[in-house]
């Protein structure tokens, strides 16, 4: 317990005095450097104020980046799988031993409430850990005489020099959901950052800098039409592997297909929230209360899109508009006890402004919230819409914002048309007491992932990642370990 005379350290000081100390050039070959006269300036948008600038990269930046990639991975995919996996152990128990500090400093760049971010340091520094020990049991098939005479062997590979843009909404976790399962499996990699949020991954590379060889691990800051063009195109990287929104995803396929690169993108989500008439309607408006408004919307898999009988509908509804209600929103800085803080930018703000402009015309009923706040920074008030009706831009479209909209279905037959209607493949929930039910739902839903009475739950164990608009390939688990592994098969000849 803190006494009357303790001095007690302000939220996210500790944060902004390292902001001043981080370094502001790329990570190249196992040090800092400079690259581009560029500057971006990096706001913090709970208040709108600059807190420091950073330089942007540039094509030539990457050629430097991916030139070390390049020299390192000869060595970097011969070493060890065990060696491999110490060097990522070390960068784990570095976040670790720091996750405090990580903590506020992205509480600071995303906006992010400290509750939030705090629980994105240890997945981030457990997704490093899991895929160490996943790169040591590697699997591929039995080895065997498939022809007579012939021996067949298959090798897993690393793929080669991969190139991951890792998105503003969880920046550091994120950048060790991308360079984990490639560095486990022996490609050296050149990661963009968000140029939004650039802080904790510069952070990271500064207190890791020596763990892993030079070059296997290089970071270039910048814009996606520069750097990130510049990553697809490159002819000596081998994979793409970018987290961000759908027209993103669209156009790094299209760019890397001129080299004919693997592609792995994890795209945006419309995750429906199916409830039944015989769900535990405050366990569904418990979890929509956090997971619906999770780091201020801006999650692809939150619980945004509620599919309600309407045998509970009115009964969810008050329920969910009282908690709702109640949402603490304010800068991180204020409080431990804030809920949802600002939009990443003005920008973010002004597109969830525009999403909602339709929604009284197309015959829905703003019930709680529905405007930005008037305060310094980017806030959104936290937001309940009912009667959206299917089709419209409400029930299709990803918000990325504090927003939840209720539809409502007759039967399991409308449940999961409605579900289903979107381009989005996802993730998904399933609220009912019917365990038969729940199958035949996780059965016909469209997602790459469906809960059942719980929704956002996530495992390093198991892999993420969705269908259709939502992208293709697969992050965390075995899976996500293959996605950045090539297939050799050899063949021996048991004859003469």
């Amino acid at each position: 317990m803190i006494s009357a005379n303790e001095p007690v350290t302000p939220l996210l000081s500790n944060a902004r005095e390292r902001v001043a100390k981080l370094p502001r050039g790329h990570f190249v070959d196992g040090e800092f450097v400079a690259g581009g006269n560029d500057l971006f300036p990096i706001v913090n948008p709970a208040s709108g104020e600059l807190l420091c600038e950073v330089q942007l990269g540039s094509a030539s930046t990457v050629d430097l980046a991916v030139s070390a990639a390049r020299a390192a991975l000869a060595a970097w995919k011969r070493t060890a799988p065990a060696v491999r996996a110490d060097a990522l152990f070390r960068l784990a128990g570095v976040i670790e031993a720091n996750a405090e500090l990580f903590a506020e400093l992205e509480s600071l760049n995303v906006g992010k409430p400290l509750s939030v971010s705090r629980e994105e340091i240890p997945l981030a520094a457990d997704a490093l850990r899991f895929m160490a020990g996943a790169a040591r049991t590697a699997q591929a098939p039995a080895a065997g005489e498939y022809v007579a005479g012939q021996l067949s062997v298959v090798r897993r590979e690393a793929v080669g020099v991969v190139g991951a843009m890792a998105p503003w909404n969880y920046p550091l976790m994120m950048m060790t959901w991308k360079i984990a399962p490639a560095l486990a499996a022996g490609n050296t990699v050149v990661l963009k950052p968000s140029e939004l949020t650039p802080l904790t991954t510069l952070l990271f590379c500064e207190l890791t800098a020596g763990i892993l060889p030079p070059g296997v691990l290089n970071v270039v800051v910048g814009t996606g039409a520069e750097v990130g063009v510049a990553l697809t195109q490159h002819p000596d990287i081998a994979m793409v592997s970018l987290t961000g929104g759908v027209e993103t995803g669209k156009a790094v396929a299209a760019s890397a297909s001129g080299t004919l690169k693997r592609v792995h993108l994890e795209l945006g989500g419309k995750a429906p929230v199916v409830v039944f008439d015989d769900a535990d309607v405050d366990a569904v408006v418990s979890a929509i209360k956090v997971m619906g408004f999770w780091n201020t919307g801006q999650e692809c898999g939150a619980a945004t899109r509620v599919l309600v009988d309407t045998a509970i509908h009115d009964k969810l509804v008050a329920k969910l508009a009282g908690a709702i209600a109640a949402i603490t929103v304010g800068d991180p800085a204020e409080s431990e006890d804030i809920e949802v803080g600002p939009l990443v930018s003005a920008a973010q703000r002004d597109r969830v402004v525009a999403a909602l402009a339709s929604a009284e015309s197309d015959g829905a009923t703003i019930r709680v919230g529905g405007a930005a706040l008037d305060r310094p920074g980017f806030y959104f008030q936290p937001t309940l819409i009912t009667g959206v009706m299917s089709g419209t831009r409400l029930a299709r479209e990803e918000i990325f914002g504090p927003v939840v909209t209720v539809e409502t279905f007759a039967d399991e037959q409308e449940a999961v048309a409605k579900a289903n209607a979107v381009a989005y493949g996802l993730a998904a929930s399933v609220w009912t007491g019917n365990g038969a039910r729940a199958l035949r739902m996780t059965d016909a839903l469209d997602f790459g992932t469906v809960w059942v009475n719980s929704h956002l739950t996530l495992s390093s164990e198991m892999p993420w990642g969705g269908f259709g608009a939502s992208g293709y390939g697969r992050d965390m688990s075995t899976l996500g370990l293959d996605d950045y592994t090539r297939t050799k098969h050899i063949m021996f000849s048991t004859e003469g």
